[in-house]
């Protein structure tokens, strides 16, 4: 059997992406392995038995700044316009997440309200992101005691499930994705471009690997493929430890486990995503038809409930931002580095960083300009 150019482990956003720029655009010969029974890594998204287009690996909501990387989905989707929001229950009360100003008026005495939105305005600013443990630095009482409020009610549990970890042990990146917004914008992201994919996200997945030059094999260990595919190059998208048979130990992800219901409603919820930060073992609740604007006579919601990531038994879903981590992967990084020019890592898992979607496939295009510098 003649060499392919280029064998890639992973058929997620970062894999996809690589391949089909590869073969459009270098016209190179690629195959495509994944364990998985499906395309699309986490983004995955089909249609359950009663017809609801669900996300199997959780709500996945296209978010980005970046015009070219919008551009360079766009030739394989359309869009449908959506602007995510997230409601939590906090003392009995769905209010928006991140906690605005909307959350602290519903929340709140309104001369309270309006008092405190007065400091955080002239403290902060209007449309300031603020992460919550800066606020509990404040030096008015009155911002610190709210500080205090929204850290308990909002982020403190909330963090533990869906970590195992208390939010003063994590990295910064972390406590600064759920702040304090000093604004009356609802909305979960303010990036530029924002929409779910016109027909799901396995179709843009489907369109980009169906390339001439892309053949594709699911249900197949990547790992054991390397040593029996014959291939010029490697792309490694899955985790770096699990490459180097975890050679310095396993490094440490967070796996997530999704309770599936249907329910014979019109509507379950106001919103796509409920947050739960407080009694309940399940982090959020998500209802699909949100997403994808379908009319159907009942809808699924999903249940996500965090977990320890078991190697083998459970899904790697996040690398766990910790110094410690940093650390321990370092090691890893060092021996890939060692295989530079033969075997390349990208992706989450292989680059243990956490990324949005949109990440991914900047990631993903950055790596084929440098392949295709290095080619010309």
């Amino acid at each position: 059997m003649k060499p392919f150019d280029w064998l890639i482990v992973g058929a997620g956003f970062t894999g996809a992406v690589l391949a089909e720029r590869l073969a459009s655009q270098m016209h190179q010969s690629v195959l495509v392995v994944d364990r998985r029974d499906h395309i699309g890594g986490n983004a995955y998204d089909c249609y359950d038995e009663h017809g609801i287009l669900i996300h199997r690996y959780g709500a996945h909501i296209f978010h980005t700044n970046s015009t070219r990387i919008w551009e360079y989905l766009s030739q394989f989707t359309k869009w449908r316009a959506y602007c995510h929001e997230v409601k939590g229950l906090i003392d009995d009360k769905l209010v928006p997440i991140p906690f605005n100003l909307n959350s602290l008026e519903q929340l709140f005495p309104r001369t309270m309200a309006e008092r405190l939105t007065r400091k955080l305005a002239e403290r902060h600013g209007y449309e300031a992101r603020v992460p919550i443990l800066r606020m509990l630095e404040e030096t008015d009482s009155e911002l610190r005691e709210l500080a205090k409020y929204v850290y308990k009610e909002v982020f403190e549990r909330y963090t533990f499930k869906q970590w195992g970890l208390n939010a003063e042990d994590l990295d910064a990146s972390v406590t600064g994705r759920v702040p304090v917004f000093v604004s009356r914008d609802n909305r979960y992201f303010q990036d530029v471009y924002q929409g779910i994919p016109l027909d799901g996200y396995t179709e843009i997945f489907r369109r980009m690997l169906a390339h001439p030059s892309i053949q594709v094999v699911l249900g197949e260990d990547g790992k054991k493929a390397i040593d029996q595919v014959a291939a010029k190059n490697v792309l490694f998208t899955g985790p770096i430890d699990e490459y180097f048979d975890f050679a310095y130990g396993a490094l440490p992800y967070r796996s997530l486990r999704f309770e599936f219901r249907y329910e014979q409603v019109t509507r379950f919820q106001p919103v796509a995503v409920v947050n739960f930060p407080n009694k309940e073992l399940f982090t959020r609740i998500l209802e699909f038809r949100h997403l994808s604007g379908q009319v159907a006579d009942g809808t699924t919601v999903a249940y996500e409930y965090p977990q320890p990531h078991v190697p083998g038994e459970t899904e790697p879903y996040y690398p766990i931002p910790k110094e410690e981590n940093k650390e321990k992967y370092a090691p890893y990084l060092r021996e890939a580095q060692k295989l530079s020019g033969r075997v390349y890592f990208a992706g989450r898992l292989a680059d243990y960083k956490y990324y949005n979607m949109d990440q991914a496939v900047g990631r993903a295009l950055k790596l084929f300009e440098e392949i295709a510098g290095v080619a010309r």
